[in-house]
């Protein structure tokens, strides 16, 4: 059984201790969110759209595409949100630094980083600066099929080659390696006998909207905790003494 110590203590579960914190909702502040994108940004809608109509207590204030007119972009112009363009080409008028870009992010006094479909390594100098801060989405079952150049519809591919009979996303926090952060949230989806890539991806993506909306509410509603073993998980809204 799941026992709590005090409001601000700690909690055990099969013998494993959790730091807890018990911040009552009211008096959680309303979290600011940048997102990075490379393409047409699906996720970030997903999740902008959540902090519309109030799924999710924060709001993004700030959004860093790797292309100045991939379709993510064009999109939080139209809703009036800031984009950022890093990294920047030699040919522009403004290089911007990752200390540059440490630094616009600080101006928007953001508290999270979720990258949503974002193709490029993060800077070292981003990943000390927002410490377990950055979430990544990826389109596999974590640490299966992640890795330099598994992206996009190149990973489903793997997946149905391979003749794993489940895949699906995960969410997972960033550090300096591709796809090799600890793995936050998994949501499982069948392969079928007779898929192609384009079928599987498609699944997939409509439970990746799901699952960065539910983990966004989470980070904002401050209900990720940290194993002493240093694995994150997420304190259920509806129980807090439960985990999922």
């Amino acid at each position: 059984n799941l026992q709590c110590r005090n409001s601000v203590g700690e909690a055990e579960y099969k013998g494993v201790s959790y730091l807890e914190d018990d911040k009552p909702k009211s008096n959680i502040t309303r979290k600011n969110l940048a997102v990075f994108v490379s393409g047409g940004g699906s996720n970030f809608r997903s999740v902008h759209t959540a902090t519309t109509n109030g799924d999710v207590h924060g709001d993004v204030v700030v959004l860093v595409a790797s292309k100045h007119d991939c379709g993510g972009a064009e999109y939080a112009r139209e809703k009036g949100i800031p984009v950022i363009v890093f990294p920047t080409t030699k040919d522009s008028q403004e290089v911007l630094s990752a200390e540059d870009l440490v630094v616009a992010l600080r101006s928007y006094e953001v508290d999270f980083i979720l990258l949503a479909g974002y193709l490029k390594l993060i800077p070292a100098e981003l990943i000390r600066s927002y410490t377990k801060a950055i979430l990544n989405i990826h389109p596999s079952l974590l640490p299966a099929f992640g890795g330099k150049g598994y992206y996009g519809m190149k990973v489903h591919k793997a997946v149905i080659a391979s003749g794993a009979r489940y895949s699906g996303p995960t969410i997972h926090y960033v550090d300096e390696e591709y796809d090799t952060g600890r793995i936050l949230a998994q949501r499982v989806v069948p392969v079928l006998a007779k898929d192609t890539p384009e079928e599987l991806a498609a699944r997939v993506l409509h439970e990746e909207h799901k699952l960065y909306v539910e983990v966004s509410a989470a980070l904002c509603e401050e209900r990720v905790i940290w194993r002493e073993d240093g694995v994150p998980i997420i304190r259920s809204k509806e129980n807090p003494l439960d985990y999922q």
